[in-house]
């Protein structure tokens, strides 16, 4: 059976003339993102960051399932929290200027079932391994803004 290959996604989001609230639809898929209230938002949803970071637990969960199943491992769940803060980069004077910041994602996976210590190295060397991590953390992407008429 020949694979089917893959169709470059489109997602159409629209935001209305008051609110921050943006309606998504993704393929037949349809949902809302929103800001908190603090920001002028009504939290009506989940946070564009809040999604980002979803896109990479889920994808993380996804193909360490994927790796356990192939390999037979007792790998029961697994349970991926992820937090986003700015950092400095390092200790200067000019830490506010722009580039001298850095975003950073902490990624803490709860993998459970009965796995070995080994077992628990690999998946974690794995875990770093999901295609949407590569696509943040490789720097090759560009992102084309177009206007259209």
């Amino acid at each position: 059976m020949e694979a089917t290959p893959l169709v470059p996604a489109t997602v159409l989001v629209k935001v209305g003339p008051e609110a921050l609230l943006a309606e998504v639809q993704a393929g037949r898929h349809t949902f809302f993102l929103d800001e908190p209230v603090a920001v002028g938002g009504k939290d009506l949803g989940p946070t564009p960051y809040d999604m980002l970071l979803s896109a990479l637990g889920a994808c993380t969960a996804i193909t360490l399932r994927l790796y356990a199943t192939q390999k037979k491992w007792p790998l029961e769940g697994i349970e991926v929290r992820l937090s986003h803060q700015r950092v400095h980069r390092t200790d200067c004077e000019k830490c506010e200027m722009a580039g001298q910041m850095l975003e950073e994602v902490t990624k803490e996976l709860h993998l459970l079932g009965p796995l070995t210590p080994e077992q628990r190295q690999r998946l974690h060397a794995i875990s770093e391994k999901c295609p949407v991590q590569k696509t943040l953390t490789s720097g090759a992407m560009r992102i084309l803004t177009v206007l259209a008429e």
